[in-house]
């Protein structure tokens, strides 16, 4: 049998981070994010200044949860909110590895891990409960502007 010989470099890459799994979308919307910041704020202003984590973890859920409600754009900027979350998470971790990250999160969270897995079992308990139901869920594509 005859197989094909490895480039060297193959074993050495494998290793490595393997940067070609990051969508070039979530890149190209987390530019727009960060352009907007760095707009308005300058380029890097968080590695100045530094960042208190609360404050963009609030960002981020503000324009998930908007997003998530169907609104596409943050009406002050145009912006995507997917755009504005990515940049927000791409500020927590760059403000993070840079020692620039005022670490404010919540006191003793701990119990959190214990109870999603508490809870979870729960789900399964009500969808064998309700398995003979059928209930129509909605969605986006029942709003009558989004035809």
């Amino acid at each position: 049998m005859n197989e094909k010989p490895t480039n060297p470099k193959d074993a050495i890459g494998a290793n490595k981070l393997p940067l070609h799994l990051w969508p070039p979308a979530a890149t190209a919307y987390g530019c727009v994010g960060l352009a907007e910041g760095a707009l308005k704020y300058g380029r890097g202003n968080w590695r100045d200044a530094g960042v208190r984590a609360s404050i963009y973890v609030d960002a981020c859920k503000r324009h998930l949860d908007a997003w998530f409600e169907g609104e596409e754009v943050a009406p002050d900027s145009g912006s995507p909110h997917l755009a504005n979350a990515l940049a927000c998470l791409a500020i927590l971790v760059d403000a993070k590895t840079a020692g620039k990250l005022v670490d404010d999160r919540n006191f003793n969270g701990a119990g959190y891990r214990a109870l999603v897995e508490e809870l979870t079992p729960h789900i399964a308990h009500l969808r064998d409960l309700f398995k003979d139901k059928s209930p129509r869920h909605f969605t986006i594509a029942d709003n009558p502007e989004a035809s």
